[in-house]
């Protein structure tokens, strides 16, 4: 493990470094600039238009997506040449992770030896799994271990092992002392790493959906159809991602032969390698954004005043040119469609929806347990310190990684079969559609706990006694219960359409891309006649085919599910819960017509026979 880069990155090689992001800089912004002047008014016409029939019952949560601090000792393989050494691990809120030389020094403010993002990370527990990946990094010299040294470090057995792997950045070695501590640093670790990954995903700003779409735009036109996880992390970390695949090709080439070592020694080397090209490509990537931050705020808030004005004459353009559009590309996509993707559409939408809905009923089963241990604490002790106790335990269930285990477990489940279904179309984003439908269920439950204890906090009070407190909070149960089945249908709707979409739209827009493309620019000029870069022939020629594919998606849903309700609305199938609109904010309980009344009513007569919470114990 003691094998090196011959030199670091020298100023030579930082300067081109410098150039390849100044090049990424110049090619993405203009595809930046244009998405979020569609995204501006794929919003302002979403405000204006029809509203979905069915919208989000539950209240939305107010907590925001986050992990639990996290710490413990732990050991580490570092240092020059690396060795087991004891330290001390925090994770932190925001998925960040912290390693100190002991615990006093965290506990005294000091410096960290070294800190990380979790971005992108992968973790495994198997030791043996870790040295295969690592043999794989440098295949030319596969078998040089052998000629090791026989206590080379990794060789020796690491009896609780964390391995924290990524594509372009140094490998992260732990060890914790017992099972149960790996476990719960396991969990720690995994939760981090999706909350890092799903910040844009989660967000439906028009900046962050104007991102996700420009660097999917910028791809296509550099010859890459087909998505993946790339789009994990936060902006800077994205293009990074971006830039890093572009460029290991040549660096692989160039770099690799120079290396000192050999078999994993000259692997580990390699990451560092990576390690220091990252750390500068990133560098490179945050400036240029900050940079670019005071112009994108100049822009979206000139773009909110032009577009809106003039908004039904862009949508009208854009309906008549996407008519002549669908017409003259129907047959090359119909014969795409019928050939190529219908075969395996009824296939993939069962998978993701065994994938969603699986992860949904762990979630129901989750919920119904919490309610009705709430419901047992009120009857044995309505008052006190233990009830408050079960309330915020119940309040903190969505962000309790050991309980909600069992629903992101689900989500899991189809990642392989899965895999195999998508690939084909060259789809190899599986982690994202994992956290995807992990997110979904950790904001529904997040989303039903708010409601259960909103409700009963109106519903409850001191004027009731124990038994007809249960009764209310038995109501509230059933009311919550109801509303999760809706919202649950309709999240998982959204998500088989838009993760279909994922799959197929790149991949189709790839077939049809040399006989189709070529006619669009007899259309520039009705388009450029508007005057408004909120429209481009591009767009609204992707915009056709994804209708069509959503047509068919919808078709299959309809056949699975039985449901006759399956929105057609192009824009409603790619809204991530994290951002649900129409959350209900009025009284539930006096929308019934008095089942939980807010005033005491006819029972402020009765003297309780045991004291009830006062209001606001159920406020989490």
């Amino acid at each position: 493990m003691g094998g090196r880069p011959s030199s670091p990155l020298d100023k030579q090689q930082q300067q081109h470094l410098r150039g390849q992001v100044d090049i990424l800089m110049r090619n993405f912004l203009p595809c930046y600039r244009g998405q979020l002047a569609a995204s501006i008014l794929r919003q302002i016409s979403r405000e204006l238009g029809p509203q979905e029939p069915a919208g989000s019952q539950l209240l939305r949560s107010k907590k925001l997506p986050r992990v639990r601090e996290h710490r413990g000792p732990l050991t580490q393989l570092r240092g020059h040449p690396p060795r087991w050494q004891p330290i001390f691990c925090v994770l932190r809120g925001d998925g960040r992770l912290e390693w100190f030389s002991h615990k006093e020094e965290y506990e005294n403010g000091g410096h960290p030896l070294g800190s990380t993002a979790l971005t992108g990370y992968t973790l495994l527990t198997s030791q043996r799994e870790y040295l295969r990946l690592l043999d794989a990094l440098c295949p030319d010299s596969l078998g040089d271990h052998t000629q090791e040294e026989p206590d080379s470090l990794l060789e020796v057995p690491v009896s609780f092992p964390l391995f924290l792997q990524h594509h372009f950045r140094r490998h992260l070695c732990f060890s914790a002392a017992t099972r149960e501590a790996q476990h719960a640093w396991r969990l720690a670790l995994q939760g981090g790493i999706r909350l890092r990954g799903t910040v844009l995903q989660r967000s439906q700003a028009p900046a962050a959906r104007a991102f996700l779409d420009a660097v999917r735009l910028y791809r296509q036109h550099q010859g890459h159809f087909g998505d993946d996880d790339v789009t994990l992390g936060s902006d800077a970390e994205v293009l990074t991602a971006v830039l890093m695949r572009e460029q290991l090709p040549a660096l692989r080439a160039e770099t690799l032969p120079g290396l000192r070592g050999s078999g994993r020694a000259r692997a580990w080397a390699w990451t560092e390698l990576l390690d220091a090209v990252h750390a500068a490509v990133l560098a490179g990537a945050s400036a240029g954004l900050r940079a670019f931050q005071p112009e994108k705020d100049e822009l979206l808030a000139s773009l909110e005043k032009t577009i809106r004005p003039d908004v039904d004459q862009l949508l009208r353009q854009r309906a008549r040119v996407a008519g002549r559009l669908r017409t003259d590309i129907r047959g090359p996509l119909e014969s795409c469609l019928r050939r190529e993707v219908d075969p395996q559409l009824p296939r993939v939408v069962q998978t993701l929806l065994r994938t969603v809905e699986a992860s949904l009923e762990a979630v129901r089963t989750l919920l119904v347990q919490g309610m009705d241990r709430l419901s047992r604490r009120l009857r044995q002790s309505p008052s006190g310190t233990r009830l408050r106790r079960e309330v915020y335990s119940f309040g903190e269930m969505p962000w309790d990684l050991a309980l909600m285990q069992t629903c992101y477990r689900e989500a899991e489940r189809s990642h392989g079969r899965l895999g195999q279904l998508a690939a084909p179309f060259g789809f190899l984003g599986m982690q994202s559609l994992v956290f995807g439908a992990q997110d979904l269920a950790q904001q529904l439950i997040a989303d039903a706990v708010a409601t259960f204890l909103q409700l009963a906090d109106q519903c409850l009070t001191m004027a009731l006694n124990c038994d007809q407190a249960a009764q209310r909070l038995e109501r509230v149960r059933g009311r919550v219960l109801k509303k999760f089945e809706s919202d649950s249908g309709l999240a998982q709707r959204r998500f088989i359409r838009g993760w279909g979409l994922c799959i197929f739209l790149p991949f189709v827009l790839s077939q049809l891309e040399p006989s189709c493309k070529k006619e669009l620019p007899e259309f520039e000029g009705d388009v450029l006649a508007v005057g408004s870069q909120a429209l481009t022939t591009e767009g609204i020629y992707e915009d056709v085919i994804r209708g069509c594919l959503l047509q068919r998606i919808d078709r299959e849903l309809k056949k699975t599910l039985g449901a006759n309700d399956v929105s057609c609305t192009l824009d409603g199938c790619l809204e991530v819960p994290w951002e649900q609109e129409g959350a209900d904010e009025e009284t539930e309980a006096e929308r019934e017509g008095g089942t939980c009344p807010r005033q005491p009513g006819s029972g402020a007569q009765i003297q309780p026979l045991c004291p009830l919470p006062s209001q606001g114990t159920f406020q989490s």
